[in-house]
């Protein structure tokens, strides 16, 4: 794969002599690279009717990595320099050692490319976001007279990634991405509720900022805030739960999804490691993480070691059949590298992470599904959530909800938390419905310290005996 957009080799040092530098620091090594990015972001914040925040940030610099067994030595810097590759040699190559390994077969080439290399930071002048911004802000004002305060957000972000090889190739990435959002708090009688909603994904600004998807995001906000107006306090207990599909499936992402990568079970610390070719899932639960899907938030045309993205099965008909894997965690366990080695910028090393994570639908009806539900809560939206990777253990709160009795769904619900392992809920799966979807282009993942972006869906699911975290009944 080339690029013509990012040569940082011609313009800020010699090509030949960084792979000579590269070839030094992986001398007896396992594997290695010389990875180099260039990152250009802003983001815009509309809040009272004015600007509170406009923020714009450059950022450049080189990684230079050896691995050996399962030790990686990693040098950075923010100054791309034939010197500075130089003076991080010593420093990478202490996972060396006396040397002695082999080098890891290369990386497969491809020229798929799943994204444009615009740079959508140019899709409108810093003025024209500035008035976009005003008019969400009074469009969202004149929908309802109890809005009292509106925040909408802009934000776009161009990377520019280059991949060096000790066998020489050189492998390159341009991606883009994009995201709007609106915010709305409505008060009536003394009481404030809020609603949010947003998209994005690996493409430019005209879809965001076209007036069909910002009117429908204020009105989706609003809506919201609206709903949980009207809530009533949670119950609490044991209960089945009908989750919505789209982002609902951050649960999935958390409880399971974590679980699934190659280093937590290499080091035998996830509630899945060993259960290769066991069922840990319902029949009919299948699950893949997909980077390839065009124009996707967590999708990548290759990953931050140079593997193309995968489209990856880790769960077949509730059998668990494959791991998420980086190279070093694959070489280490035997088998190939399924493009998840990522990591958030040239200053840290890649790791297996998730791109996006997705279960299959079934072949129910929704509504079925939740006609079904004889006491419990429909959840359509989730806000946060903490993950024990150990024991698989769990907790969301849920931003949208609704108390559901003998199939009918009643009164929206405020301050309901789901608490469950995923291994347990995964099993507890009583009906999948036909609606699979993918989240609208907002998630974001964290994964020892590091922050990637990622995409998230599911169908509508039944999910039996939860634990609802609320007010007591």
């Amino acid at each position: 794969m080339t690029n013509n957009t990012f040569r940082p080799f011609e313009t800020l040092v010699d090509p030949s002599v960084a792979l000579d530098h590269l070839r030094t620091a992986v001398a007896g090594a396992d594997d290695g690279e010389l990875f180099l990015e260039r990152t250009r972001s802003e983001a815009l914040v509309y809040e009272d009717g004015r600007i509170k925040t406009a923020n714009y940030d450059a950022a450049e610099g080189f990684g230079l990595r050896a691995v050996r067994g399962e030790t990686a030595g990693y040098a950075h810097s923010t100054e791309i320099s034939d010197t500075a590759i130089a003076r991080a040699i010593p420093t990478a190559r202490l996972a060396v050692g006396d040397g002695g390994g082999t080098m890891a077969i290369p990386p497969a080439r491809t020229n798929r490319h799943l994204y444009s290399d615009d740079n959508p930071m140019e899709g409108a002048s810093f003025p024209a976001k500035i008035d976009l911004l005003g008019e969400i802000d009074a469009f969202a004002r004149a929908l309802d007279h109890r809005v009292v305060q509106v925040t909408a957000s802009l934000g776009a972000s161009h990377q520019e990634v280059v991949i060096l090889r000790p066998e020489g190739d050189m492998i390159t990435d341009v991606r883009p991405m994009a995201r709007l959002g609106v915010s709305v708090t409505i008060e009536d009688n003394g009481r404030r509720e809020s609603g949010h909603h947003s998209g994005g994904g690996r493409f430019g600004l005209d879809g965001l900022i076209a007036p069909d998807f910002w009117q429908s995001a204020a009105r989706e906000a609003l809506r919201i805030a609206l709903v949980n107006l009207d809530a009533d306090p949670a119950p609490a207990g044991q209960m089945d739960v009908v989750l919505g599909n789209g982002w609902p499936g951050i649960l999935l992402h958390e409880a399971v999804g974590h679980g699934l990568e190659g280093d937590f079970n290499r080091k035998k610390t996830s509630a899945f490691s060993g259960l290769m070719g066991q069922r840990v899932a319902a029949k009919g639960v299948t699950v893949l993480d997909d980077g390839t899907i065009p124009d996707r938030r967590g999708s990548i045309t290759v990953d931050d070691e140079g593997t193309p993205s995968g489209k990856n099965v880790l769960i077949e008909d509730g059998i668990l059949v494959g791991y998420m894997q980086d190279r070093q965690n694959a070489r280490l366990m035997g088998v190939k590298p399924t493009g998840n080695g990522r990591r958030e910028s040239f200053a840290h090393m890649p790791m297996p992470r998730m791109t996006n994570t997705y279960m299959l639908g079934g072949h129910t009806d929704p509504g079925d599904i939740v006609a079904d539900l004889k006491d419990g809560i429909y959840a359509v939206g989730f806000g946060g959530g903490q993950v024990d990777i150990t024991s698989g253990k769990f907790v969301f709160s849920c931003t949208e909800a609704y108390r559901v009795k003998n199939g009918k769904i009643g009164a929206p619900v405020k301050g309901a938390t789901l608490i469950g392992d995923g291994p347990t809920a995964m099993k507890q799966i009583r009906a999948i419905g036909n609606d699979m979807a993918l989240d609208p282009g907002i998630g974001n993942c964290g994964k020892a310290g590091q922050w990637v972006p990622v995409g998230v869906g599911q169908p509508t699911l039944m999910i039996g005996g939860l634990t609802v975290g609320g007010a007591a009944t």
